[in-house]
């Protein structure tokens, strides 16, 4: 079954440019772990500072997953630089590589 997740947090607007630069060349091992972990069709939009990213699932284990994608060392390299470029939609949330960024609650989708 595949599981539809979206996400959302905001720039520091002095690193947008930093952040945008490194999206339109992330590295292929990111891609080839986010992909080996069950992760497709994966956007990320921006709106002035707002970050909003949606994807699919399709593995059998999403926690598990995503641990196997934290433990990458790519990707954890790949993190310590994009991780300062963001800070989490609601101030109280402490800022960080995947802390940052909020799940939403899907509402709607039409296939």
């Amino acid at each position: 079954m595949t599981r539809r997740l979206g996400m959302l947090c905001r720039m520091r607007p002095e690193l947008r440019d930093e952040y945008l630069a490194l999206h339109a060349a992330v590295w292929p091992q990111v891609e080839a772990t986010i992909t080996a972990c069950g992760i497709r069709d994966f956007t990320i939009w921006s709106h002035g500072d707002v970050l909003v990213a949606s994807f699919s699932y399709v593995g059998d284990d999403y926690e598990a997953d995503q641990a196997r994608m934290a433990a990458d060392p790519t990707t954890q390299a790949w993190w310590a630089r994009t991780a300062p470029c963001q800070v989490p939609f609601d101030d109280g949330l402490e800022p960080g590589a995947t802390g940052s960024w909020q799940l939403l609650d899907e509402v709607w989708h039409l296939d």
